[in-house]
């Protein structure tokens, strides 16, 4: 199975040659066809929406699909804003950056005024080393061995350009997600450190619900069952509203577990029961869903002692 990470990278080898073009007549989006239904809507989402407007991918963005790290799995408030944008009579086809840089500010003022009260929150651009670091670290081709100390370059080239915002926690994140296996306690404080850094970042809260769900599998395993439901508390909303089955339903499934640690049995089976719909939906095979629940179950050290 071909994976969205892989199709994004394949797409982005047909298009390059087509961003030199000054009008685009023709795309072409390919889907995986044995994708669980999220992932299927997710690549539609983007794939359709890129071939529309914007066909390059920015890690800078905090709040879009149009970012290779996969946060984001349909579009948001900013992303349906430049779509407007792409397509406002004020520009057209063949115009040069200064001519599109200079409408911009009227533009943006008629599609989305609230945001001139908004003050300015001018991002640094992200290096090609730190892109190069980030696929490495994550991305297929790379050796196991490799990519530990290519998430600790992404971590010190996101240190160094003062990436104080979603694009350092991800470094974090990044290495948490390659060691974990191997250094579970040092993946811990990695996952701890990135969910400070999306905390207090602007337009995170979707990246802290991911690493929430690291905490809290950490936190139940322990038998930390309250807080466990702490961590995850202010996030199942967030993957709600993102309209994101899989990341909600692991989150429910984990609120189960914490609930059983804490004595609320019957609370615990209604939740993990509403979680199985999102599940469906989200993660598509039952196989998976059910490899899913076991894993999920066998945190839980009543579980286990019962077992």
């Amino acid at each position: 199975m071909t994976s969205l990470r892989e199709f994004k990278r394949l797409r982005k080898t047909e298009v390059t040659s087509w961003s030199r073009q000054t009008t685009r007549s023709l795309v072409s989006i390919f889907l995986p066809s044995d994708a669980a239904p999220q992932e299927i809507r997710d690549c539609l989402h983007e794939e359709f929406a890129q071939s529309l407007a914007p066909l390059n991918d920015m890690y800078r963005l905090p709040n879009s699909v149009f970012n290779d790290d996969n946060i984001h799995t349909i579009l948001t408030t900013f992303d349906t804003i430049v779509l407007k944008i792409a397509y406002a009579p004020e520009l057209r086809s063949g115009m040069t950056r200064q001519e599109v840089a200079a409408r911009l500010p009227s533009l943006l003022s008629r599609l989305n005024p609230r945001g001139d009260q908004i003050p300015a929150r001018n991002a640094v651009p992200t290096s090609r080393a730190w892109n190069m670091a980030i696929s490495q670290a994550l991305g297929p081709g790379t050796a196991a061995q490799d990519r530990p100390s290519a998430a600790r370059r992404a971590i010190s080239l996101a240190r160094k350009a003062n990436y104080n915002n979603h694009r350092l926690g991800f470094s974090y994140f990044a290495i948490g997600r390659v060691i974990q296996h191997n250094a579970p306690q040092t993946a811990l404080d990695m996952f701890q450190i990135a969910h400070n850094i999306f905390v207090n970042a602007p337009k995170a809260e979707l990246y802290a619900a991911h690493t929430a769900t690291q905490l809290a599998t950490h936190n139940i395993a322990v038998g930390q069952g309250e807080k466990a439901l702490l961590i995850l508390a202010p996030y199942l909303d967030v993957a709600y509203d993102n309209e994101n089955a899989s990341l909600l339903s692991t989150l429910m499934l984990l609120r189960a577990e914490a609930l059983e640690l804490t004595g609320h049995a019957s609370e615990a089976r209604k939740v993990r029961l509403d979680s199985l719909t999102w599940a469906r939906y989200g993660f598509g095979s039952e196989n998976y869903l059910r490899s899913k629940l076991r894993e999920i179950n066998a945190l839980n050290p009543l579980n286990r002692k019962n077992g």
